[in-house]
């Protein structure tokens, strides 16, 4: 992850300072990063990629049946 450098400008105040800051980090997208990585998300085992899979053909199967009857 690559750090941002902000330096004080001359005659620049402390709250263009923090805005400048705030706008780079938000820019460059370290913040969302982190936020992602906030919560591991485990994969999908064999078991519940079997269950998903089931549940999609079945409502794939669910809407043909009802084109077929004009719903």
């Amino acid at each position: 992850m690559g750090s941002i450098e902000i330096r004080k400008r001359e005659r620049e105040n402390t709250q263009a300072v923090i805005r400048r800051f705030s706008r780079a980090v938000k820019d460059s997208g370290i913040l969302r990063k982190i936020k992602r990585r906030r919560f591991r998300v485990r994969p999908k085992s064999k078991l519940a990629k079997q269950a998903s899979a089931l549940r999609r053909i079945r409502r794939a199967q669910e809407q043909k049946a009802l084109e077929k009857l004009g719903k």
